[in-house]
């Protein structure tokens, strides 16, 4: 391995210079108009795992965006390691926010500041150098390696879980790989073994045909603005819990052993609040921010939008209105059970004064994992000599649609190997990924295709 990492140690340099590249790439999956430069980005990908010696490249159509897909398979009876990834990143907006253009990669204070450094352009790049590393030095890798980078993964990954179905036999593993995830602090690497899951719908209010003179017809009926604010704000009651009926019957609560561990953890209240600017905290009673953030269900509103918002007044009483609402799921609860049931409370709760709409958009199964699970123990010496620290073991309060589906339809166990940091601003302005992390990461990453290759599967 000596020669391995120091070959990643003397391009350094190299691979920012390559990583800016990829990040100058606006492939934002959610607008249209950049459809082309997210196929341009999915073509770079392409480029560049053939490059550096990957083999069977090939973009992989699908009903929306493309798969890539390259493999090295000159490992005979050494395990196989599956890894994911996605090449598409969030809308920029606001714009007037970003210090620094959000697809001119900057470098600040240890920092590279971009669209898509942390989430997730730069950890997926992290791998592709640690496999050139091994290729280049070695003529080989120490395991088999099978790579799949998808391009929606920001609009809910539509296609993924039909395009995983219809390649079981391509992508036959024996675990897989995720680095989309962050550390638990700077200087504290972690390994991730549970995430939470997610549904998320669009509840849409109309009170008239259109939007009317707040003067003349003010008293005369329902403002949907109002009644929407009336409908979100009983969603929950005063301690912070859900109250639409059943959405707790199937949560797996925290065990003893779980809650004393993460108290331990070295999480400082008073620095969260000042890092992100909250004045006080606040959620569901009875539970640490840990536990809330980990462990917990929620349920949020992501979006508002009715009536008049430029400058300056104007007395209207507007025709409609619109929430975007998600609730983040955790072990067992089902995404389906929950969307009907939030679905039925909203239309059960709404007045008569209102016409509503209801929209279910995405979601995804919640999911966790043994950390004793070997290849999990892999991962964390592997982290350890790379960082020069051994990982703690935590949950996320985020969503990976697709760890839930690897296992249910392919059988595989996956691995969390992120290498981000809580503050990388990641879906915000300003997204940063630390640039030491990037480098420890991909000698980790070297590292980890070696400790799985001394495991027996």
């Amino acid at each position: 391995m000596n020669n391995v990492i120091d070959f990643i140690q003397v391009n350094r340099d190299r691979y920012l210079d390559e990583l800016k590249a990829l990040l100058a790439i606006p492939s934002i999956s959610a607008l249209p108009e950049h459809t082309g430069d997210v196929r341009r980005c999915a073509e770079w990908c392409g480029d560049e795992m053939g490059r550096i010696g990957l083999q069977n490249v090939e973009l992989i159509e699908t009903p929306g965006n493309p798969v890539v897909y390259g493999d090295w398979l000159g490992a005979p009876g050494a395990p196989t390691i599956l890894f994911y990834g996605h090449y598409d990143v969030q809308p920029v907006d606001p714009l007037n926010l970003w210090e620094s253009p959000p697809f001119e990669a900057t470098i600040r204070d240890g920092e590279i500041f971009a669209r898509g450094s942390a989430d997730d352009k730069g950890q997926v790049f992290m791998h592709l150098k640690a496999i050139e590393a091994h290729l280049k030095q070695n003529g080989r890798l120490p395991v088999n390696m099978k790579l799949i980078l998808e391009g929606e993964e920001e609009v809910g990954s539509a296609n993924l879980d039909d395009f995983i179905r219809a390649n079981k036999s391509r992508l036959a593993a024996d675990v897989v790989v995720i680095s989309d995830s962050a550390m638990f602090a700077r200087g504290v690497p972690s390994i991730c073994y549970g995430l939470r899951g997610l549904v998320y719908f669009q509840v849409d209010l109309r009170g008239s045909s259109t939007d009317l003179h707040s003067g003349s017809f003010g008293g005369a009926l329902a403002n949907p603005a109002f009644v929407l604010a009336q409908m979100i704000a009983q969603m929950k009651d005063r301690s912070g819990r859900i109250r639409i009926p059943g959405f707790y019957d199937d949560v797996r609560e925290l065990t003893a052993e779980e809650r004393a561990a993460w108290a331990s953890l070295p999480f400082n209240e008073k620095t969260y609040r000042k890092d992100f600017g909250i004045p006080k905290l606040a959620g569901e009673t009875g539970y640490t921010t840990l536990e809330r953030t980990w462990a917990r269900p929620t349920l949020e509103v992501n979006g508002l939008l009715s009536g008049f918002t430029g400058e300056g007044a104007k007395t209207v009483l507007p025709a409609v209105s619109m929430a975007k609402i998600s609730m983040r799921l955790v072990p067992d609860q089902d995404p389906n059970k929950i969307a009907d049931l939030f679905q039925k409370y909203v239309e059960e709760n709404a007045p008569k004064t209102v016409e509503v709409k209801v929209t279910r958009m995405h979601g995804g199964k919640p999911w966790m994992t043994s950390f004793d699970n070997p290849f999990v123990q892999a991962a964390g010496r592997a982290i350890e000599k790379g960082f020069g620290r051994a990982p703690i073991f935590t949950r996320e309060g985020g969503s990976i649609p697709v760890v839930s589906t690897f296992q249910e339809e392919l059988g595989l166990p996956s691995v969390l190997f992120g290498v981000g940091l809580p503050d990388e601003n990641a879906h915000a302005p300003n997204e940063k990924l630390d640039v030491g992390n990037f480098h420890n990461g991909i000698i980790a990453s070297a590292i980890l295709y070696d400790e799985v290759s001394r495991l027996k599967v």
